[in-house]
């Protein structure tokens, strides 16, 4: 009688696992991978992800290709990197919206942010900013704040889609200033600029890198921003704070994510990658024209992205419900 097939150990069997993850990783990437932006084109996030995507793609030697999926606050495209092939190929854009805004907004979130991704990298920080239609007669908060209170009634504020940090900030300013308006929500920042600078809607509080061109070009008006600190490229730009609104703020951050089960070896060459696009010029300096602050190297690693989505999650739970906002 034939004797008895040994089975292989656990300790085998993990080292095998462990062989053939550093294998993929040694070979990773050999193809094109795809980058997912949660939101429309034209928008904040997609502007920061055609900036970082050339970069990282040399780095690489791969195309990265952009992929926007818009709708549900950014949980449309988040759900798209949670569902797909935990190899690498496929990762995306994260916010403070998409991240840990809709864990508590939604009733029904699409994934769970802290434990459906394997998180690779901060990449910058960036400040939301009051704006508003350019022929309304208001020039700094003050003023817009009086006009709001006798004309709220018949005016509209604009976001990038309910539950994104756009909407957030302007719900968050709203109640600050104890006003209740009407929503439009827009299915990312591109739409909803347009409808300010033709006048559909009356202000609305993007991201810093979807404002800044318009500011420039004089087709909206700036009348806060909503960070602790003004911007080095808007710096006759008063924060609310200053403007009597006290230690007001919306601020939102980006990073990159993975599916979770993303080999470790694969999520680090990704990580790797980052911290070496992200230090390409003229990244940093673009970032910085477009009022973002690259992530700081302590603020990089996958465990501390890990961390600090579960405590930006807890952070925002509280003021959400106090709110009374909830999305079926």
């Amino acid at each position: 009688m034939p004797a008895a097939r040994r089975l292989p150990s656990f300790a085998a069997i993990a080292t095998l696992l462990a062989l053939a993850s550093s294998a993929a990783a040694q070979d990773f990437p050999n193809r094109p991978m795809t980058m997912v932006v949660p939101f429309a084109a034209g928008g904040g996030n997609d502007i920061l992800g055609r900036i970082i995507a050339p970069p990282l793609a040399e780095v690489l030697k791969q195309p990265v290709i952009i992929e926007n999926v818009a709708g549900a606050g950014g949980m449309t495209g988040g759900n798209r990197v949670a569902r797909a092939a935990p190899d690498g190929y496929t990762f995306g854009i994260g916010t403070l919206g998409s991240h840990a805004f809709n864990q508590t907004l939604y009733k029904k979130p699409l994934y769970n942010a802290a434990t459906d991704f394997a998180p690779i990298a901060m990449v910058a920080d960036q400040p939301l900013l009051l704006i508003v239609r350019k022929d309304l007669p208001v020039a700094n908060l003050q003023e817009f704040i009086a006009y709001v209170k006798a004309n709220h009634a018949k005016m509209q504020y604009g976001s990038a889609g309910v539950g994104s940090a756009t909407h957030l900030g302007c719900i968050l300013l709203n109640a600050a200033i104890g006003v209740d308006l009407t929503h439009v929500p827009y299915r990312g920042g591109a739409p909803a600029m347009t409808d300010l600078i033709a006048g559909r809607i009356d202000y609305w509080c993007p991201y810093s890198t979807t404002a800044m061109s318009h500011i420039i070009g004089e087709t909206v008006k700036p009348i806060a921003m909503l960070a602790t600190q003004r911007l080095a490229v808007l710096p006759n730009l008063p924060t609310a704070h200053e403007q009597g609104l006290a230690n007001f703020e919306a601020s939102t951050w980006n990073a990159l994510f993975a599916p979770k089960g993303t080999p470790a070896p694969v999520v680090q060459k990704l990580h790797d990658a980052v911290v070496r696009a992200q230090a390409m010029a003229p990244v940093p300096q673009r970032l910085r024209e477009l009022g973002m602050t690259p992530a700081a190297p302590d603020r990089r690693s996958p465990e501390f992205l890990a961390k600090f989505v579960q405590a930006e999650i807890d952070k925002w739970a509280a003021p959400i419900k106090a709110a009374g906002i909830s999305i079926d």
